[in-house]
């Protein structure tokens, strides 16, 4: 009797069986293949949010299980993308939950060959304070011929793409108020 399940469990049979001579339906499936069920099923809500990745802003359903993210699709109900997304934001989801994502801030010293790990306070006081003495020791009160500039080329300023408008404009404020004039932003379409 089992070479007779066998026999019958063969696509070629079941194509012809079952009247499906492509193997378009039923024919084409296996046992495993039935079972399988969709990720988005297993979500216990779904959340609308925009992608990070430029500046399009493509809207994305996140399914969400036990607090995890477990799917990341467009969302049809975008205006702007109308459920497409590229391949980044399609992968977005490794942005938040990559094992290879870095938590800690990562510090290597002038001539260094090794990376440390910082506390995020004292990466910041580092911040600061080189820019507050290159903003001191580049600083350019006016040209030769007395043209007011305001302005210190010694610093400037590369946004990422990961960046959303809200956030790119407060970093071109900050920049502004501090005499950076040479800001760009990487996000391009």
């Amino acid at each position: 009797m089992a070479l007779g399940k066998l026999i019958a469990s063969w696509p070629v049979l079941r194509q012809l069986r079952e009247a499906d001579p492509l193997a378009l339906g039923r024919a084409a499936q296996s046992p495993r293949s039935k079972e399988l069920v969709p990720r988005i099923d297993e979500a216990e809500r779904v959340v609308q949010s925009v992608c990070p990745y430029c500046a399009v802003g493509c809207g994305q359903l996140v399914y969400v299980k036990d607090g995890d993210v477990t799917h990341i699709e467009g969302d049809p109900a975008s205006p702007i993308s109308r459920g497409r997304l590229c391949p980044k934001g399609q992968a977005s989801k490794s942005y938040v939950q990559s094992p290879l994502r870095e938590t800690k801030v990562k510090y290597r010293r002038p001539y260094g060959t090794a990376w440390e790990e910082l506390e995020l306070e004292t990466a910041m006081e580092m911040i600061v304070d080189r820019i507050v003495n290159t903003r001191a020791a580049t600083w350019e009160y006016g040209r030769e011929d007395g043209t007011p500039t305001n302005r210190t080329m010694g610093i400037g300023n590369l946004g990422g793409a990961t960046l959303d408008n809200e956030e790119n404009y407060l970093i071109k404020k900050l920049m502004t108020a501090l005499g950076v004039v040479q800001v760009e932003n990487q996000a391009r379409i």
